[in-house]
């Protein structure tokens, strides 16, 4: 028997011991943490007996070789079962990855324009506008939670709440600098100019994720201003939290009740705050794929988007797309699958070292 195979007879019977556990009645916390690892095993479970039925039917079909009768039929499901086999083991390979407990979860999305004045704005709004549509495409809630425009149309500051099962999963790739090359309006000569955008995607943290104590807050209230300067309210309704532990500050003035600002002003600093708390935890695996899909962090290049050829590369993977309209219209899952499929193959050889 292979370390493998040894491997899914272990999965196996804890799967039954946790079955057998929760049949008993278990209650409380005990409960819930023997139903959240039955609920990960079983579905590794099932695949696991999908394998072992396909190696069964495959040592069945191969003793029918012999039969001069069942010959030619039987090699044909050879040849299919034979197949079937390594496909199968590599989906449970991968079910068995170690998952990232943040996945499932919701996210922030924050777009900020970095190098290139107006331009970086505008493109900055453009690509908020992508995101969007893509989480439309899939179904989520996309919850526009500031949104500062600039004179000229574009974006100084964009933050989003995009909610639904495991939209940190999909967009977690995203977070770094997006470089975009283009003729601007502006431009007279026709010269490309060269323009970078930042953008951070952080899983959304609920309350008991990550300890705020109100003495580390300092909460200053102002009047909300908009684009050139004017006020669009009269009253301070805008808020800025800054959690003095961590020197993060959030300021929001989005909705018209401070009240509301507060709420969301909170949700934005739990969430840097419990990915910071992450990016800590998790240094050791992050090195370990650096070469492989990059940091996440936003002080790296990932992709380019170039206008005037039509094209849109990654260069964490190499991967480059002729389709630069259809990208900006929220068709991203090809980036993001080849990613998801580079760090599941990265994951996979630190595995078998």
């Amino acid at each position: 028997m292979t370390r493998f195979d040894e491997r899914l007879d272990r999965i196996v019977a804890r799967s039954e011991e946790l079955q057998a556990q929760l049949a008993e009645g278990l209650s409380g916390a005990e409960f819930g943490q023997a139903s959240r690892e039955f609920a990960e095993l079983d579905p590794i479970v099932g695949k696991v007996n999908a394998l072992r039925a396909t190696q069964k039917a495959l040592t069945e079909t191969e003793a029918l070789l012999a039969d001069p009768e069942m010959r030619a039929l039987a090699e044909s499901e050879v040849e299919d079962l034979r197949r079937r086999i390594p496909a199968l083991e590599q989906e449970i390979r991968i079910a068995m990855l170690p998952r990232d407990e943040a996945d499932e979860r919701s996210a922030i999305l924050e777009i900020r324009p970095a190098a290139g004045g107006d331009e970086a704005a505008l493109f900055a709004a453009e690509l908020f506008g992508a995101y969007q549509r893509y989480a439309d495409q899939r179904g989520w809630r996309f919850e526009v939670l500031e949104y500062d425009e600039s004179e000229l149309g574009g974006l100084r500051e964009g933050i989003a709440n995009i909610t639904g099962r495991g939209v940190f999963a999909r967009l977690k790739y995203e977070s770094g600098v997006h470089r975009v090359q283009r003729v601007p309006a502006t431009e007279s000569q026709g010269r490309i100019h060269t323009s970078t955008v930042t953008v951070a995607v952080l899983p959304e943290a609920e309350e008991v994720d990550v300890e705020i104590n109100d003495g580390d807050l300092r909460i200053d209230v102002y009047r909300a201003s908009g684009a050139g300067g004017q006020h669009v309210n009269k009253t301070e309704s805008a808020v800025r939290i800054t959690h003095m532990p961590s020197g993060i500050v959030v300021a929001m003035q989005e909705e018209k009740s401070q009240h509301k600002n507060r709420a969301k002003a909170m949700k934005i600093l739990r969430a840097r705050l419990y990915e910071r708390n992450r990016a800590a935890a998790h240094e050791s695996r992050a090195a370990d794929r650096r070469s492989q899909v990059g940091t996440g962090d936003r002080s790296e290049r990932i992709r380019t988007y170039n206008f005037p050829q039509g094209r849109v590369t990654d260069h964490r993977i190499g991967l480059t797309l002729y389709k630069i309209d259809k990208v900006m219209t929220g068709e991203l899952d090809e980036f993001v699958d080849a990613l998801t499929q580079e760090e599941q193959a990265a994951l996979l050889a630190l595995d078998e070292e």
